[in-house]
């Protein structure tokens, strides 16, 4: 079951900020998409997630057109987003924050998961009765992720989980992202961390103004003369 996103166009109000896109993540692959600042990284998660308006090209998964669903719809698809910021619920605690994830499920699962979230990431059963606007940035970003995961994802989308965080959190953040994608979760990141992203990343694709002008394997990505330039300072 892939995610396939095909020469999709979209924006706000009169304002294009994607053009003619398309990528694809397939089951169990973990994708980077890298840029600058206001390339339309995040404009095209959130076109993929509903957030943003599509003008044209077309969004699937698993044989179903997503392109025009409500949000919540493509979350019970399968294809679920941890935002840039977290977006967190802070006055509510761990726990009420991990079970606002499941709102949309109506299977009789959700404590299983909650127990099997917790277990991948132990350091929230520490603070499950705490606030998440109390937390420390690498917990909150914990507890983003875990609320996702209990949507069960077939694809994660992840916005900038390193922003703001500690080079040794991001290096956790990482390890817990590949125990997901190791039970077959497929992963679409964008990061702002770049080297990062391209080692961790199997395939990967820059995105400038709005258009895809590279992609391939992140290794060859990585060697790659104009993305070292451009984005690695080499």
């Amino acid at each position: 079951m892939a995610l396939v996103v095909d020469a999709l166009s979209a924006g706000y109000g009169d304002t294009r900020v994607l053009w003619d896109v398309s990528l694809s993540v397939g089951p169990g692959e973990i994708v980077a998409l890298i840029g600058s600042n206001g390339a339309g990284k995040s404009s095209l998660l959130g076109a993929i997630s509903g957030l943003v308006r599509v003008d044209g090209g077309a969004v699937r998964f698993a044989d179903q057109d997503l392109t025009r669903l409500a949000p919540d719809a493509i979350v019970r698809a399968g294809v679920v987003q941890v935002p840039q910021g977290r977006r967190l619920f802070g006055s509510l605690t761990v726990r009420e924050n991990l079970l606002m994830g499941a709102y949309a499920r109506t299977d009789g699962d959700v404590r299983a998961d909650l127990a099997r979230v917790l277990e991948l990431l132990p350091r929230l059963a520490e603070r499950y009765e705490f606030l998440a606007g109390r937390l420390s940035g690498g917990e909150q970003q914990q507890v983003a992720i875990a609320r996702a995961l209990m949507a069960r994802p077939k694809i994660l989308l992840i916005d900038e989980m390193s922003l703001g965080l500690a080079p040794v959190l991001v290096d956790q953040l990482l390890l817990i992202l590949r125990r997901i994608n190791d039970a077959g979760v497929g992963i679409l990141m964008v990061e702002q961390d770049v080297q990062t992203a391209l080692e961790f990343a199997t395939r990967a694709y820059v995105l400038e103004t709005g258009r895809v002008t590279l992609s391939g394997a992140a290794a060859d990505l990585l060697d790659d003369p104009l993305v070292q330039k451009a984005y690695l300072g080499i």
